[in-house]
């Protein structure tokens, strides 16, 4: 009798936990369908907490309660926590009765940073449903990370801590033409309801402005002033027709156990301070329980909106609506179709100031939760294609969204990366361009000799904007610029700007050197990318230039091209320096050594000069006005220096020349090693035979210079 006394009571005490357990699962239950996410935080922990672990049902409820707890998280973008209760509900194998698990449990990761974790979900995901979209997008989307960072951009984020608080800020959007007045979306105290969004924990939203004052500061927001703009339900997003006397925004109404979707309303301007009471944009929907919002136009007359209504390509689509004035009527919604929409949500439009379409998606591969696409305009059609994600830093591991262009540099949007309010708090944070930095270094040598730094040359900058300056190059032979010493109010506080193409020309000592009337021209137009611009300058001596060495058969002037030398690739220097200066005439002189007789030494120079005449005119084309060949014979000897048993051929420099022997290659000189040092004395008189290049003039015209001689094609009979 007490045996069955006590089974009894035992009974009776399983009954009442499991009637205990039912009603906070069933409380938990109608939180999480009612979209109570906030309360439903709690309300599901508590279910957890009183569901047992014993037996398979039991386990099974207690997995639900922890999938359901990090769905409340989740939907309040509470991404650790939501993370913590999803690794909770795969403990208990609950990913067995519903494999998404894993998927949001990857989509947390992936918004932690936490990309290899979030790869290993997602396959557990893809194994058990291998077709996902979803999975496989966010798979790529975390092995694209590296990628998309390596390929970041120069712009630079900063928090508007001026406009933003603790609460919810977003979506800025501009109501005048000169971009001082700046409306958004707040639930910071002061709203004019007093209760709170059970789906986002935050107070009501409603319209608040900015005002940029004179120091180009943002001044504290107040409400938007209005009849009835403002009420005890959601509203945000704000668009503004191109005269800004028409304000189109979102109201999602907020009524206990009634599923109302959102609407767009539009207010007519009362004056410059005030609207007039909206009036909500009917036909764009079907019933109810659908969502229409985040207008964006321009006109007033072609409205884009974000829409949930059936007939899209999945999630929330961008659909477009026109304006009848006639019938005061706006058209049925249609979709902005593939090119924009994906399988995920599209949200948050505007338009660029090139009329490319911005707006927000999660359904291409991006950093992370939703990031901004810009798609171009074809043509003047209300069409656009070709979505391209902005890249970081505009878009982070968050979500970015909501993001409006005040120039081509600067710009505003909505962030949920980590600020002074917290993580996955949305900001306002603008964006800007820095401008590419640009410098310029000019180093100026003397022509051949490359090894000869000039000091003291003259070098003038003229730049296609009207700017101009000038400097003198160092000891170095250099001149440098980068920032101006002060800002100029026509062309800032660089030398180089962007977009602009620069002249440059060196002026030198004009006993020593030939004037430069051909400078050498730098642009920055096309680039998006610093740079530091390096220009090499040569002045021309008013003295024989030495030429790479020009080689020919003993007692011929057949180019010599063997093994040692090839003669006819090292006159492609003279071609060269023709091209680079077109208005060079140039004077080639060949010289042998002293062995032989004057006269036949004479023509064998002049024939030698001749082949290296011919070789450029009829073989490389210049134009036979610019080249005069002349022989020198042997009458000219070769100035060497010396020094440690080395002869030179270049002149050491100023600063050192000191350390070296002058000599003159004289018959006399070179003799000296006929029977003691053969080497040297074949040297010396290799040295002699050269050919030699000296400047006539610099500003040959073709149109107007003579013929040339016809003889120089010629060769003079030899010996």
């Amino acid at each position: 009798m007490k045996l069955r006394i006590a089974f009894t009571i035992f009974l009776l005490g399983l009954t009442t936990v499991a009637f205990a357990q039912g009603k906070y699962v069933t409380k938990a239950r109608a939180a999480y369908i009612s979209q109570e996410y906030c309360d439903g935080i709690e309300i599901c922990k508590t279910a957890y907490s009183k569901v047992t672990r014993k037996g398979r049902s039991a386990k099974k409820l207690k997995g639900e309660m922890a999938y359901k707890t990090a769905d409340c998280y989740r939907f309040t973008e509470q991404f650790r926590e939501a993370n913590d209760w999803y690794n909770r509900a795969i403990l208990l194998d609950y990913q067995e009765e519903l494999p998404e698990v894993h998927l949001f449990n990857a989509e947390m990761l992936r918004m932690m940073t936490e990309f290899d974790k979030a790869i290993e979900q997602y396959e557990l995901y893809l194994a058990v449903v291998p077709d996902s979209d979803v999975a496989k997008l966010g798979l790529e989307s975390c092995n694209r990370n590296k990628e998309f960072i390596a390929e970041k951009t120069r712009h630079v984020i900063e928090n508007q801590t001026a406009i933003n608080t603790e609460e919810f800020d977003m979506a800025p959007m501009f109501g005048d033409r000169k971009g001082v007045k700046m409306y958004f979306g707040s639930s910071r105290p002061g709203v004019t309801g007093r209760k709170s969004d059970p789906r986002t924990c935050q107070s009501f939203m409603d319209l608040w402005v900015s005002d940029l004052d004179k120091k180009g500061n943002w001044t504290a927001p107040y409400l938007v002033v209005g009849d009835s703009i403002n009420t005890e339900h959601n509203e945000g997003t704000v668009a503004f027709d191109r005269r800004y006397k028409k304000m189109f925004f979102t109201r999602c109404p907020s009524f206990k156990k009634e599923n109302l979707g959102c609407d767009i309303w539009v207010s007519e301007a009362k004056n410059k301070k005030e609207w007039k009471a909206p009036r909500k944009i009917t036909g764009l929907k079907s019933n109810d329980t659908v969502s229409v919002g985040h207008p964006c136009t321009i006109d007033g007359k072609y409205l884009i909106f974000a829409s949930d209504m059936s007939g899209g390509f999945g999630g929330k689509d961008l659909w477009y609506t026109t304006y009848d004035k006639k019938t005061d009527e706006w058209s049925g919604p249609k979709n902005m179709g593939p090119e924009i929409n994906t399988k995920g949500n599209e949200l948050f439009p505007s338009f660029g100031l090139d009329g490319g379409l911005i707006y927000a998606s999660d359904g291409m591969a991006g950093l992370g939760g939703l990031d901004i696409f810009k798609a171009k305009r074809v043509g003047e059609e209300n069409k656009w294609i070709e979505p391209t994600n902005l890249g970081a830093p505009i878009n982070g591991p968050n979500n970015d969204y909501a993001l409006i262009e005040v120039t081509e540099r600067l710009g505003y949007y909505t962030s949920e990366r980590k600020s002074v309010h917290g993580e996955y708090n949305p900001d306002i944070f603008s964006y800007v361009l820095p401008p590419n930095l640009f410098s310029l270094k000019v180093n100026i040598t003397e022509l051949v000799n490359k090894s000869k730094k000039l000091e003291d040359v003259r070098v003038a900058i003229s730049g296609s904007d009207g700017s101009k300056w000038e400097g003198y190059s160092d000891e170095n032979g250099s001149v440098y610029w980068d920032k101006r010493p002060t800002t100029d109010v026509n062309y800032g506080n660089r030398y180089i700007n962007e977009s602009v193409s620069y002249t440059i020309n060196i002026f030198g000592d004009e006993t020593k050197y030939h004037p430069v009337p051909d400078g050498q021209s730098i642009t920055t137009k096309g680039l998006d990318y610093n740079q530091d611009f390096i220009v090499d300058m040569a002045m021309i001596p008013k003295k024989p230039i030495r030429l790479p060495e020009v080689r020919y058969a003993f007692n011929s002037w057949k180019l010599l091209v063997d093994s040692t030398i090839n003669s006819k690739d090292s006159l492609l220097f003279v071609l060269e320096m023709l091209e680079e200066y077109p208005g060079m005439v140039l004077e080639l002189s060949s010289h042998t050594d002293s062995r032989g007789g004057d006269g036949p030494n004479q023509k064998l120079s002049e024939n030698r000069a001749r082949s290296c005449y011919k070789f450029l005119v009829e073989e490389k084309g210049v134009d036979s006005r610019r080249i005069i060949p002349v022989g020198r014979g042997e009458r000219e000897a070769r100035k060497v220096w010396l020094k440690d048993g080395t002869y030179y051929v270049d002149y050491p420099g100023d600063d050192v020349v000191s350390d070296y022997t002058e000599i003159t290659l004289k018959e006399s000189y070179i003799n000296k090693f006929r029977s003691s040092d053969k080497k040297t004395f074949e040297l010396l008189h290799q040295l002699n035979r050269r050919t030699e290049g000296d400047v006539m003039q610099m500003d040959f015209d073709p149109s107007t210079a003579p013929p040339a001689n016809k003889k120089y094609l010629q060769f003079l009979r030899y010996p």
